[in-house]
């Protein structure tokens, strides 16, 4: 995207250099990273990835400050997963753009999603140093954002995860973190900020509190960063060992209803330059005749999981009534391939991740490059110059 940059990569790489990239990553990560890692970073206008920022800011104030909008979310959060003493806002969200090119040749961002619920935020500036080092880029070259630099960036982590506790009192919790293709970012955010991953299957309970054991040790749990996906702990029939409706005498670095709040619900709510057609699919008076130019995705999966890209009618029969409420129907957009390969010109998937303390802060980037239909790593089998990367932003 940044010519000379893109240029002077693709002409200087080596596959001698990806595995060093891949052998760095495992050092500083503490294991091999299971999922898809690109050959590249991404180079971006900074001014670009600012109007990402701006816009997405736009849009998750549009949600969170529209009373309105609360009160009709509440319907969003299922009884048995409803968390007492509701933050006024969440404390991490992200929100994901593809780029359009418009009728006067300018790249425009356009929603994919968005969500209020942590992503890879220790591990995704160590993948954006590791290429900056391995491949030896220009230390002009930026990857955090709204000025930050590696000192202010932990430190503002550590005033949303770990809030003036002992760190040995807040756990990141998971469901068997140690089989999650994000363990790597737990071990980093481990690191980072001296907290313990745990097994939300080995947390007790006791009256109001809740503990977990370190070497035969009860610890009591102060503060929960939340990493537990709802819809995994249904699928995979978790035993949960205290029931999320229980008042608690605990924090949640992340309070979960925000989860359900700002999510794919969210969508057909918004109004924005930057956001596609959306309808429910039970409010949706007649389905369009051309739904191959539409995705039909369920409300609460996560990573891809039940999306249908043009989906036919068939696929719109068989979910029943009582489900349709479930789902939405979105305008497919079709994103404009802007990075040069060896294998073809690549499209782009970036998401803006935000840290809502006093002020919400466009913190970071992750970027994610696919040739095929969708991003996730099913739709793009097989190939190269693809997957998981990072943002470089330049001006």
């Amino acid at each position: 995207m940044i010519p000379s940059y893109r240029q002077a990569f693709n002409a200087s790489f080596t596959p001698e250099k990806y595995e060093r990239l891949r052998r760095e990553l495992t050092a500083r990560c503490g294991m091999e990273v299971p999922f898809a890692l690109c050959e590249t970073p991404c180079f971006f206008p900074a001014a670009l990835v600012k109007r990402m920022g701006e816009d997405g800011k736009t849009l998750i104030h549009q949600l969170v400050d529209n009373p309105e909008y609360r009160a009709r979310s509440e319907a969003s959060i299922p009884a048995q997963f409803r968390v007492p003493n509701e933050a006024p806002h969440p404390m991490f969200v992200q929100v994901d753009f593809g780029l359009v090119r418009g009728a006067a040749g300018e790249l425009q961002p356009k929603l994919v999603e968005l969500q209020a619920f942590p992503s890879l935020y220790a591990y995704q500036p160590v993948l954006a140093q590791a290429y900056m080092d391995v491949f030896g880029l220009d230390p002009k070259l930026r990857y955090f954002l709204s000025g930050l630099d590696s000192a202010s960036y932990k430190r503002l982590l550590q005033d949303a995860i770990v809030a003036g506790h002992d760190p040995a009192n807040v756990v990141l919790m998971e469901i068997h973190p140690e089989e999650q293709k994000t363990r790597p970012d737990f071990l980093l955010t481990e690191r980072l900020l001296g907290i313990r991953t745990v097994c939300i299957s080995k947390i007790r309970k006791e009256g109001r509190h809740l503990f977990y054991e370190d070497d035969g040790r009860r610890v009591p749990i102060e503060r929960i960063y939340n990493r537990t996906i709802v819809d995994e702990l249904e699928r995979k029939g978790v035993p949960l060992p205290f029931d999320f409706r229980d008042v608690l005498d605990v924090e949640w670095a992340g309070h979960p209803n925000w989860y359900f709040r700002i999510s794919k619900y969210s969508i057909p709510y918004l109004k924005h330059r930057s956001v596609p057609r959306t309808w429910f699919l039970d409010e949706l008076k007649q389905v369009p005749a051309d739904l191959e130019n539409f995705v039909l995705k369920p409300l609460y999966s996560f990573a891809g999981l039940g999306v249908v890209i043009a989906p036919t009618r068939k696929d719109i029969d068989a979910i029943p009534a009582a489900k349709r409420g479930e789902y939405i129907l979105q305008e497919r957009l079709n994103f404009t391939p802007v990075v040069e390969t060896p294998y073809g010109m690549t499209k782009v998937e970036l998401r803006i991740m935000y840290v809502w303390l006093n002020d919400l802060t466009p913190a970071l980037t992750i970027v994610r490059m696919g040739r095929g239909l969708m991003m996730g790593v099913d739709h793009n089998k097989n190939m190269q110059w693809v997957g998981s990367s990072a943002a470089l932003m330049s001006g």
